[in-house]
């Protein structure tokens, strides 16, 4: 096999991803392939077989070509595309109806309101978990930035998403939560919660609860069920104060104003369906808090 043929291969390889990638940066089949033989072009160009990282290369190379199809289509003012973009079609037909169905027209239509960097911070990061030190390379920018642009992005979408349910609405469940929490009241805090209510913790708040018993709620990785979150939480809660998260309503435990947890809440329609509770420092970096 000659070096031309062991390059397609391995780009081959890796085509499905990068198709994915560029489909939800892009919102467009035709745009997206497009990208992809761009980047197949650059990297023949390249005349590389030598990347340790070719997944890696072609990601950001990908990346860039994308960012400059964004900022393309923002100077020249093109009207956003339609609610049911065209999904990707030469791949297998299991692999297009995964990936159309994931992605999904509504999300496509709030991501097309993100200035190009926050889309490209925020499908890097979030949708794909590359580092904000890989997406700051990509964005020439610093990790900081590259962070801001995300939870920018991030805060955008979950405050689209969520204004159709009425932010205010959320508050007062989150609320009511925190109130009954404080009071011990197994009723009021039953009445709040989703029966299938799943309460997560990740090991920063799993071992700080382990380091406070009595004070912090016994806590595990996962428990689910509306009796049992409201025995975790049942006299807790003190010290958390309702807050804005990422738009949308959440708790914060702070102390002066250095926010130590955070409690993410997943509204249904008219209880909660889910908590997450956050103490690990890289991960509260990257929430958009704003306390009352």
């Amino acid at each position: 096999m000659d070096g031309d043929d062991w390059l397609a291969r391995r780009f081959d390889a890796n085509r499905r991803h990068l198709r994915a990638v560029a489909y939800r940066m892009l919102g467009s089949a035709s745009e997206a392939e497009d990208a992809v033989q761009e980047t197949w072009l650059k990297l023949n160009r390249s005349g590389s077989q030598e990347l340790e990282n070719l997944g890696g290369w072609l990601t950001t190379v990908l990346a860039r070509v994308c960012l400059d199809m964004l900022r393309t289509r923002r100077s020249r003012r093109e009207e956003p595309l339609a609610a049911a973009p065209d999904a990707p079609g030469d791949g297998s037909l299991e692999d297009d109806l995964t990936l159309a169905d994931a992605t999904g027209p509504a999300l496509l239509a709030v991501l097309e309101m993100l200035a190009p960097g926050e889309r490209v911070a925020f499908v890097l990061h979030d949708m794909f978990d590359l580092s904000f030190q890989e997406v700051a390379r990509i964005l020439d920018c610093t990790p900081a930035a590259a962070r801001q642009l995300a939870s920018r992005g991030r805060r955008r979408v979950r405050g689209t998403q969520a204004a159709a349910a009425d932010i205010s609405v959320h508050r007062e469940l989150v609320s009511a939560f925190l109130a009954a929490s404080r009071d011990g009241d197994f009723e009021r805090l039953i009445a709040v919660l989703s029966p299938e209510v799943v309460l997560r913790a990740d090991e920063a708040a799993l071992r700080a609860a382990a380091a406070r018993p009595g004070q912090a709620p016994a806590l595990a990785a996962e428990i689910r069920g509306a009796s049992r979150v409201a025995n975790a939480f049942k006299g807790r809660a003190q010290g958390a104060a309702p807050a804005l998260i990422d738009g949308d309503a959440g708790a914060v435990w702070a102390v002066r104003g250095r926010v130590l947890a955070a409690f993410v809440f997943a509204i249904g329609r008219d209880t909660i369906a889910g908590i997450d509770i956050i103490m690990d420092p890289v991960r509260l970096a990257e929430l958009d808090v704003e306390m009352d």
